[in-house]
């Protein structure tokens, strides 16, 4: 019975970590705090061990690390995507969205080709990671909803790429465009 509770417990707080990662950079590690906090309590009472609380703290900065690369190999997809469909370096297009041109602008005569792009790449993220178990049909479904009208928002938005805390000097990972 302890074991199965230790189970849910670190699957519980795995999932949470997974889920919440941006949220606990935005509190700047107030959930990460609480967390620890709980697995303190949770081990003076005797109910998991401190390795099993180590354990758990080591899932949760795994998942957190995993999150940033991937958020990074999807943002550096996406400028690819955006850059080959629009024949610009990336740096060039850096410099004219932090002046504060939209995608749109940049793109001029080609947005629609960039959208058609955006939207193909993003359409096939969601079915590859459908085809390899990690979505359900349910949910690639929910994902591939309205993608085509966010992608055009997002294109034609003159917001410029942000960096992790705010930053215009460098793009955050997976902010080169929202959906």
């Amino acid at each position: 019975m302890k074991k199965k509770f230790v189970a849910v417990v670190a699957t519980t707080a795995i999932s949470l970590s997974v889920s919440a990662t941006s949220v606990a950079s935005a509190d700047h590690g107030k959930g990460r705090e609480k967390l620890g906090s709980a697995l303190s309590g949770l081990v003076s009472k005797g109910t998991i061990t401190q390795s099993q609380a180590d354990a758990i703290t080591k899932a949760l900065d795994d998942a957190k690390t995993a999150g940033k690369i991937l958020l990074s190999k999807n943002r550096a997809a996406e400028l690819a995507v955006i850059t080959s469909t629009l024949g610009i370096t990336e740096e060039a297009l850096k410099t004219r969205m932090k002046a504060g041109e939209s995608l749109a602008t940049i793109a001029g005569a080609n947005k629609d080709a960039l959208i058609t792009a955006l939207v193909a790449s993003k359409t096939k993220k969601i079915n590859d990671a459908r085809a390899a178990g990690k979505i359900t049909a349910d949910q690639a479904t929910k994902m591939k909803a309205n993608i085509t009208t966010r992608v055009t928002e997002r294109v034609n938005n003159p917001r410029p790429l942000r960096g992790p805390h705010g930053s215009k000097d460098q793009p955050a990972a997976g902010t080169a465009l929202r959906s």
